[in-house]
Formats: C-alpha cells, sequence, structure tokens
C-alpha cells in the first residue's frame, strides 16, 4: 500500500498561480509520460473548474499543432494566471471565440519549480480526482485449459 493512504490529505494554498503552475508542470510531463492520460485529465478538469469559477478565461481559438488524421484542426487558449493552456474546443467555442489562427511559437509560459508529484496532488485536491488504478478484474485471469479439437481433413467443427 502507499503511505499516502495513512495519512490525512495535505491542505494547499489553493491559489490561482498555485494552480495555474500545478497545471504547467502535469501538462510539460504529459507530453513525454509514457501514460499520459491521467495527467491529461488532471490538466483538463482543472481548467474546467477554474473556468466555471472565473479564474481562467477563454481568449481564442488555435490551429492545432498536431493535428489527428492530417486535417486542421483547432485548440482553444485558456489563460489563468500567467500561464495560457490548449485545451479542446466545444461546438459553442467555435461560434462565441475569435479564431486567432497560428500558434505563436515565440510566447512561453514562465517556468515553474515544482515537482510532478507535488503538482498532481495540487491539482488532485482541488479537482477531487485521483491517480489511483482500479484493481485488475480478475474475470480475464484465471482461464481453464481446453484440449483444442483436431479434425480430419474435409470434417467441419459444429
Amino acid at each position: 500500500m502507499n503511505s499516502d493512504h495513512k495519512h490525512p490529505p495535505i491542505q494547499f494554498n489553493l491559489t490561482i498561480e498555485n494552480l495555474s503552475q500545478a497545471i504547467y508542470i502535469v501538462n510539460r510531463h504529459a507530453k513525454t509520460a509514457p501514460n499520459p492520460k491521467f495527467l491529461y485529465k488532471l490538466k483538463h478538469e482543472a481548467l474546467k473548474k477554474l473556468l466555471k469559477e472565473g479564474k481562467a478565461k477563454k481568449i481564442g481559438l488555435h490551429f492545432s499543432e498536431n493535428p489527428r488524421n492530417s486535417q486542421q484542426q483547432s485548440d482553444v487558449l485558456v489563460a489563468c494566471g500567467k500561464y495560457t493552456f490548449h485545451i479542446p474546443p466545444s461546438k459553442h467555442d467555435f461560434t462565441e471565440l475569435p479564431h486567432l489562427g497560428k500558434l505563436d511559437s515565440h510566447v512561453r509560459n514562465p517556468k515553474a519549480s515544482l515537482s510532478l508529484n507535488m503538482a498532481k496532488a495540487i491539482l488532485s485536491s482541488y479537482t477531487g480526482l485521483s491517480d489511483c488504478p482500479p484493481p485488475p478484474s480478475n474475470k480475464n485471469r484465471h482461464h481453464t485449459y481446453q484440449k483444442p479439437i483436431f479434425k480430419k481433413l474435409g470434417e467441419r467443427y459444429s
């Protein structure tokens, strides 16, 4: 078992600056992680909650740098504190937000000095998401061996 489960959750100072730094760290690590699904979900849920609370703002749409299936695709640019992030657009984003064209590669987020574990802990505390994987199901584990049935050439399997 993890030692995390023995202690009560740590209370973090959930300022916009702390949250945006944590999102930045999680997003940066997700780009190179072997299994980035949880990290991207954490980023997306945190940004959704910040938008809902009015602590982040949708700025506009950018053409995606890595479009799927070589088709043109857009992402929503979200400003949160001193940081900007991209999230997938919803249908109404295309009618409500201005299109900003191609992403300016010279615009960079400020550096953040936060460990990935601390960033995940901050965002998990804020969103309520946890990194605990579900226990593996035993359904597919215990297969009983079944002997193969050999038929003569031309006979059918019924």
